[in-house]
């Protein structure tokens, strides 16, 4: 579904990506972990020419057959939110602050689905709620939304024409722990329904190990370990994912009288 091969990410005098092949493959949740720096977030920005300036990348891209890289922008622009979705960690980013919410879904929409637009107001309402929103948020600015408000908001947008694949970046960044495996499941549910593929940017295993199938570990710009969740989880063959994994808190059991909850 997703493909990278041999991806290079440079600046004029330093190599940030150095030569990365991924494959994510239809209706797989890939995990892409890593300490920050490591180049993750780079790497999936680079499938939607989404770099900051001054970096290059250089390689191949595949999206079904599309060559990303060196894509034209109006072709990019029709791509980019239909057949591939972005969910950034900087969710504040994907609002522009004098313009609604609602503004941001009809613009979205007229885009994409032009025909439709007269439905705006209730595929917006209808796509707020399904990340447990209000319909009634639509007519706010962003300011007027909590952190965690917007980061929902954002991923509904992000799903609202069920995306042929999924780029979440630290998606869970600004939701506390019940609601972020609310969404993570929702989440899932959207993969299992419409196949769609996810690459999710994440340090936490808990949700690495609840909900993904494969994972990719980077170091310093390299894809160091990749396998299966579980292979790589319980029996971890390069020491730096043996370190990140031994790293991550564990709650090996619960005081007298907790339960752990379940999402």
């Amino acid at each position: 579904m997703l493909e990278f091969n041999d991806i290079t990410i440079r600046t004029s005098s330093r190599t940030l990506v150095d030569k990365v092949s991924l494959s994510v493959q239809p209706g797989e949740w890939h995990a892409l972990v890593g300490q920050s720096g490591s180049g993750k977030s780079l790497l999936s920005r680079s499938a939607g020419q989404l770099l900051p300036p001054g970096l290059s990348a250089e390689g191949s891209i595949m999206l079904e057959g599309t060559e990303l890289l060196g894509l034209k922008r109006s072709s990019l622009r029709s791509l980019l939110g239909r057949r591939m979705s972005y969910i950034f960690q900087d969710y504040q980013a994907a609002f522009a602050p004098f313009r609604t919410i609602g503004q941001h879904f009809r613009e979205a929409i007229a885009t994409h689905d032009k025909q439709r637009l007269r439905e705006a107001p209730g595929r917006t309402s209808a796509a707020l709620e399904s990340v447990g929103l209000e319909g009634s948020l639509a007519s706010r600015y962003p300011f007027q939304l909590s952190g965690g408000q917007l980061q929902r908001a954002s991923i509904a947008l992000a799903l609202l024409f069920s995306p042929d694949v999924l780029i979440a970046d630290e998606v869970t960044t600004a939701l506390d722990s019940v609601s972020g495996h609310r969404v993570l499941s929702l989440l899932n549910r959207l993969r299992l329904e419409t196949g769609c593929s996810i690459l999710f940017i994440t340090h936490d295993w808990r949700h690495v190990r609840r909900y993904t199938d494969r994972i990719a570990v980077m170091k310093d710009g390299r894809i160091v370990e990749s396998g299966g969740t579980h292979r790589v989880l319980d029996h971890p063959r390069h020491e730096y994912t043996r370190r990140l994994i031994a790293a991550a808190p564990v709650l090996s059991h619960l005081p007298s009288g907790l339960q752990e909850v379940q999402p």
